[in-house]
């Protein structure tokens, strides 16, 4: 079954993209937690971080890559910021396509919740 995650890759449904590559596609979170909120997510379809192998580690780098470029892109690099990264119900995770959420513009308090 395709999740939300894949049909915004797919240009199915509409995203506020700030940044895409052949690996990733980052857009605005629609329900933001903090001023700034990207969810950063592969194109390879990956149902959580219990579901990665060996050979997702270079993949796995780049996305982090990615996160603090985008970071610096939104003016949140030197103040702070927070990556993260829920997995399975538990964990809160609520679209079961591999995702980063990058928080910032203010904050940040811990534990989280």
């Amino acid at each position: 079954m395709s999740t939300i995650f894949k049909k915004i890759i797919d240009k199915e449904i509409p995203a506020d993209i700030v940044y895409e590559d052949e690996h990733c596609l980052a857009f605005k979170d629609i329900d933001p937690k903090a001023p700034v909120h990207i969810l950063i997510i592969p194109k390879k379809e990956i149902s959580s971080m219990s579901e990665v192998t060996e050979g997702d580690k270079e993949l796995l780098g780049h996305l982090l890559l990615t996160a603090s470029q985008i970071a610096k892109d939104f003016g949140i690099s030197d103040s702070g910021y927070r990556i993260a990264i829920n997995t399975n119900n538990e964990g809160g995770q609520e679209v079961y396509h591999l995702h980063i959420h990058l928080l910032g513009g203010r904050q940040m308090t811990w534990p989280p919740g």
